[in-house]
């Protein structure tokens, strides 16, 4: 394969089994790009068990949120720096740290939220292996499993998804093309308190009644996940289905269907999401909502729907440049709550240039708008808005050994 076409395939993130900077992968092929060490010290890379890189993503950025007044500024988008490697055939790690976030230890994982992976990862044969520590939920879609680094906006329901869990993941290839993965996992980092409050409520029934929530005694995720590969890699799934403990008899269902058309110079994925929440988890609900039981406790919806619909393409209409197209429709409703149901509407509308000026290197430049608009029923109360985004900047996978 022509080197322009591996440039372009890798530079728009194709998210194969195969790509880079996966979420729940150990990253894949990095592409035709040389480290810093090789670069600059002239030292010759032997093995795979020790790679580094900084995910570094910077930008200057104007915003306007409605009728409001255009704010600009310049902000550090992503810091994240990531170690990984193979150890003979069989063993394998990976850390990604994000060096902007805190650092405190939670109370359920004993890990900072900053961490997001530290797992090791054990390579039976070509078609067992098991995974171990802290690692991103094997939820599917693309868009969940891009690196983070290349998101210019997520939807709603990523955003706002807490998923860099402790646990384990046994994964199963009959074939090379075709994988089914278990995860049983921690539904949360810190403890019932810390996610909920201290004396948690839940609304209850059509909104009347309140409820006192308990913590559950094993707060797990299990989620059961396909990737699948068909036509020589030209069309890719992502599906998954999995369910997480929140309260006692409180449980988050969610639904992930993805799907892509994978050429060589074009890219196009469509995520379905759907979440069915016995306890407000994404969380979206309850802060717009803001519900009180006129005691003070905090306070959570229930029974709340959440669906998203995601699009992306990318094209490599030239050498060294891509142009990346998105679209977002995301729906939130609190099933039993008559004022409430189907009470929020959100879209979403982006587009990027992207430049590479260097065929070894993961650096591009970016001129990116986003544009989101959130509409609300007449019945919650809630004033529509529309928010503005234009960028310049940078992205940089910075491979330093």
């Amino acid at each position: 394969m022509k080197r322009t076409i591996l440039l372009g395939t890798v530079a728009a993130c194709v998210l194969t089994a195969g790509a880079q900077g996966h979420n729940t992968g150990m990253g894949g092929n990095d592409g035709d790009y040389k480290s810093l060490a090789e670069k600059v010290l002239k030292l010759e890379k032997k093995n795979e068990a020790f790679n580094v890189y900084f995910n570094y993503a910077a930008s200057f950025r104007t915003e306007k949120v409605s009728d409001n007044d255009w704010t600009s500024g310049f902000a550090n988008k992503q810091l994240r720096l990531e170690i990984k490697g193979n150890i003979g055939e069989h063993l394998s790690y990976r850390l990604r740290h994000r060096m902007n976030k805190a650092n405190n230890a939670q109370g359920q994982d004993n890990f900072a939220k900053a961490t997001d992976i530290m797992m090791v990862g054990w390579k039976f044969n070509d078609k067992w292996s098991l995974q171990g520590g802290k690692m991103c939920q094997i939820w599917g879609g693309f868009e969940f499993d891009e690196n983070p680094m290349y998101i210019y906006q997520y939807s709603d329901m990523v955003d706002n998804m807490d998923n860099f869990m402790a646990g384990v993941v046994a994964s199963f290839k009959p074939v090379p093309s075709q994988e089914i993965a278990v995860e049983i996992s921690d539904a949360n980092n810190g403890k019932f308190v810390d996610e909920y409050g201290d004396g948690a409520r839940s609304v209850e029934g059509d909104g009347t009644a309140f409820r006192a929530l308990e913590a559950a005694n094993h707060p797990l995720t299990y989620i059961v996940n396909w990737n699948g590969s068909f036509a020589g890699g030209l069309i890719n799934t992502r599906w998954s289905w999995g369910t997480q403990t929140q309260a006692k008899h409180k449980y988050s269902r969610m639904l992930i269907l993805g799907q892509q058309l994978n050429l060589p110079k074009f890219q196009w994925y469509f995520d379905y999401m759907g979440a069915w929440d016995g306890l407000d988890r994404l969380k979206i609900a309850s802060s717009e909502l803001t519900p009180s039981d006129g005691a003070g406790h905090p306070t959570w919806m229930s029974d709340v729907h959440y669906n998203s619909f995601i699009t992306k393409a990318n094209w490599q209409f030239a050498p060294q440049w891509n142009l990346m197209l998105k679209g977002m429709y995301e729906t939130a409703s609190v099933s039993k709550v008559e004022k409430y149901k189907d009470y929020r509407k959100s879209y979403a509308y982006m587009g990027s240039v992207e430049y590479y000026p260097m065929k070894d290197q993961d650096f591009r430049v970016f001129l990116a708008y986003t544009g989101r608009r959130f509409d609300y029923s007449d019945k919650c109360g809630l004033k529509d808005y529309n928010t503005n985004r234009i960028e310049l900047g940078f992205m940089y996978r910075i491979k330093a050994y």
